[in-house]
């Protein structure tokens, strides 16, 4: 028996369904049920097209938008103070209830489907690796950065402090942000700053 084709209206109706549900209830209260009845559709269909809520997550998240993903903060000539502004924009961001929402359910859906996991957090990653390189490639132009600091490895520390937060359901703290720039500071610092 073949499948029947998705039909693109329920599939987003679908899809906006667990966006909503994300937001108002979390993840941990969605439920099929909940989600046919708000897309009005059948949990038929659901099933048909998803093996699992987890699934219907990962592809609404993947096809909308995730929270703070387009967080940038202009470059000035201080990096520790763009540092700074980006740890605290980021963190803000994400701490809010979508955002809290959002770092849980990408757990949920990493563990249950790795594969998907990966693509999410990448493409929330992305973004993330494009301003810190671009920006330690300017402070090492600057012979403020040694020539050899890694920024995907320094990126990997902003996307998981940016996570930490979300976690938290609390932005950092300007102590937290401060220590952690601080920290960063000293690790990347060209020698003799």
């Amino acid at each position: 028996m073949v499948p029947r084709p998705r039909s693109e209206k329920a599939r987003q109706s679908v899809l906006d369904a667990m966006r909503a549900a994300l937001s108002d209830h979390g993840y941990e209260a969605v439920t099929i049920e909940g989600l046919a009845d708000a897309a009005g559709v059948s949990k038929q269909t659901i099933y048909r097209w998803w093996p699992s809520k987890s699934a219907i997550l990962g592809e609404a998240l993947l096809e909308g938008g995730l929270p703070a993903a387009d967080v940038a903060v202009p470059f000035t000539a201080d990096l520790a103070a763009d540092l700074r502004a980006w740890f605290s924009a980021m963190s803000t961001s994400l701490a809010d209830a979508d955002g809290v929402a959002i770092a849980r359910a990408l757990i949920v859906v990493t563990a249950s489907d790795p594969e998907l996991g990966l693509a999410l957090n990448e493409k929330l990653a992305a973004p993330i690796r494009e301003w810190v390189a671009a920006r330690v490639a300017l402070a090492v132009s600057a012979g403020d950065v040694r020539a050899d600091a890694d920024a995907a490895a320094i990126a990997d520390q902003f996307v998981a402090m940016a996570s930490y937060a979300a976690l938290l359901g609390r932005p950092l703290d300007e102590a937290r942000v401060e220590a952690t720039v601080a920290v960063l500071l000293r690790g990347i610092a060209a020698s003799g700053r």
